[in-house]
């Protein structure tokens, strides 16, 4: 295995153990330009494979033939990443798309947001959260605890590997387009970190940020959840 050499300023403050979490990477206000920063700050992440198109395109020399591959990268406890790659070959397209993610990566607030839920764990949305994608805009709602995911195949893996586990889901526009299904959902969990609230708005609805303080999840039971919802994905793929 090839040592990794860093050449950005972050890079060299991860190696040197200077930033330890994600949270001070993302808030260091350097550019995250490096995917094996994300590989050091967080061992346990996921990754599943959304959508794999085949893409042509017409040149002086004839037909040129891509893949073009989506990917969600998670650890399930409110880090989330997606991103897109193209390659002659699948495996090339999906590793590109991997590093993608991992440099698109986000923290994203969960909470109790539901009125009808008061356990205080973050579980669901702290409140409703809209994201939008070309002709897609996707809404999604916080939910009591118990309800789980009444979303779409689409959107099953990506807020599995969020750590959302309760929400409703309300989408209009061309959803049959996977990619920019998933960047809408993307989108709308993003919309939670750039959000501002009051910190007694945010004890009430026991909001947090990122990583919190234990997961329950192991990452075999992660890939295992996230495999799960990614079923009826592939099964409306190949229809």
């Amino acid at each position: 295995m090839i040592e990794w050499v860093p050449k950005t300023k972050l890079g060299v403050l991860v190696a040197e153990k200077k930033i330890t979490t994600i949270h001070d990477a993302l808030e260091s206000g350097y550019p995250l330009k490096e995917w094996q920063i994300v590989d050091m700050l967080i061992p346990n992440l996921v990754d599943n494979v959304l959508d794999i198109n085949m893409v042509q395109r017409m040149t002086d020399s004839g037909r040129r033939t891509k893949f073009a591959v989506t990917v969600v990268v998670g650890n399930g406890d409110g880090i989330v990443g997606i991103g897109r790659g193209k390659a002659k070959e699948t495996g090339i397209a999906i590793n590109k798309a991997l590093i993608d993610a991992k440099l698109h990566i986000i923290e994203i607030k969960r909470g109790c947001g539901s009125w009808q839920c008061g356990c205080g764990e973050p579980h669901t949305l702290p409140f409703k959260v809209v994201g939008k994608s070309g002709s897609v805009e996707v809404v999604l709602n916080p939910a009591p605890r118990g309800v789980g995911l009444a979303v779409s195949d689409v959107a099953k893996p990506i807020l599995h590997l969020a750590g959302i586990f309760d929400a409703w889901e309300l989408s209009k526009g061309h959803t049959k387009t996977t990619v920019n299904f998933a960047y809408s959902v993307f989108n709308a969990l993003q919309a939670t970190a750039i959000s501002k609230m009051g910190s007694s708005l945010e004890s009430k609805l026991k909001i947090r940020e990122g990583i919190s303080e234990k997961c329950t999840l192991t990452e075999e039971e992660l890939k295992a959840k996230s495999e799960n919802a990614n079923k009826g994905n592939k099964t409306r793929r190949g229809r």
